[in-house]
């Protein structure tokens, strides 16, 4: 079905909302802006993130939003977790020999230690951070990994992840573990919509044993 997913990361492997929430509220209130709560945030947070802070934070340097939200971000004391399923799904791909990729906007720096501290990389033949704007490389890591368009998926949690996936040609997978709400994602009609992980490895499971 199947041979290549490129996983985003927050929403759709790790669960990092809480600590991304108490960013962003930190980054608004220096700028005395009145904060979120989590529905209104998960209905109103979108990527490319420098869009959302344009429309709410209109004049301020994208770079000193960034440098205030890591900071922010670093001192949470609320833990990044591993959603459920993820880790079972990517042993699944491992077992299989499906390769696994992630393209995540989150600095480097960031996903890198959350990689680690996870115990995830392991899991994926290259990993793109930092991207700002995924449509911008996602047909580079088709490219640089010759990977078959028909038969790769992306995996996402955003409408961004969504439209990047239809831009690159690939299936789009929506899940509804992270930042977005259902209605949200199903009016921009990704190919598949999923509860999570645990479903999607269920259809792919069950499409390889049609096959045998």
């Amino acid at each position: 079905m199947y041979q290549n997913l490129i996983f985003d990361w927050s929403g759709t492997l790790v669960d990092d909302l809480g600590p991304t929430l108490e960013a962003t509220n930190a980054v608004f209130s220096l700028h005395g802006r009145t904060p979120m709560d989590r529905d209104e945030f998960r209905r109103l947070f979108r990527l490319p993130y420098s869009e959302f802070y344009e429309e709410h934070l209109p004049g301020v340097r994208l770079e000193d939003l960034e440098h205030h939200f890591r900071r922010a971000f670093a001192e949470s004391q609320v833990p990044v977790t591993v959603l459920p399923h993820a880790r079972e799904k990517l042993i699944w791909c491992r077992e299989r020999e499906i390769r696994c990729f992630v393209l995540t906007s989150m600095d480097r720096s960031t996903f890198e230690k959350q990689l680690d501290d996870l115990d995830m990389r392991v899991y994926f033949e290259a990993t793109y951070s930092g991207i700002v704007d995924k449509r911008e490389v996602i047909r580079e890591i088709l490219s640089n990994h010759q990977l078959h368009a028909p038969a790769t998926a992306f995996l996402g949690d955003m409408i961004h992840d969504v439209v990047t996936a239809k831009h690159g040609g690939v299936t789009s997978v929506a899940l509804l573990t992270g930042y977005t709400h259902r209605e949200v994602l199903e009016a921009h009609e990704p190919d598949w919509l999923m509860a999570d992980l645990a479903e999607f490895r269920t259809m792919m499971e069950q499409h390889l044993s049609g096959q045998s």
